[in-house]
């Protein structure tokens, strides 16, 4: 049997209160009560690195981060973690309609549509200037 972390209180990625709004409704209209968000870092999109979001109803991964905050959990895993630390995921409307957005003060550049960027730590990666979704949402 796995031995799960403590939950820790204090997150180092935060959740703007219209993101733990949506996020709370979420989990009730999809029955997933005692859901996760899980939020990690992985490499690729035009940017050299992109974000990724799911509700998670599983027990967290052995190398998972555990925080609470507003009642959501987040499972974020150390790698992921060391890109993550001081972001915060906000949910935004505008005319595309409504969805999750991370704002993340590690990025020196990011992709025109928000899902990709790259990191001091990662001299090597050039951005392209676009990818293909930031252009077909336009």
């Amino acid at each position: 049997m796995q031995t799960l972390e403590p939950i820790v209180s204090t997150s180092p990625i935060t959740l703007s209160p219209r993101a733990s709004e949506e996020l709370r409704d979420l989990i009730v209209s999809q029955g997933k009560d005692g859901a996760a968000l899980r939020v990690w870092v992985a490499g690729g999109g035009c940017s050299g690195l992109s974000y990724g979001m799911a509700l998670d109803d599983q027990q967290p991964e052995a190398d998972d981060e555990i925080f609470s905050q507003d009642g959501i959990k987040l499972y974020v895993d150390t790698l992921s973690l060391q890109y993550m630390v001081g972001a915060t995921v906000d949910y935004i409307d505008d005319a595309m309609g409504g969805g999750f957005k991370i704002e993340n003060p590690n990025a020196t550049s990011s992709c025109g549509c928000g899902s990709s960027f790259k990191t001091a730590d990662d001299p090597g990666k050039v951005a392209s200037g676009g990818c293909g979704s930031c252009a077909s949402a336009r």
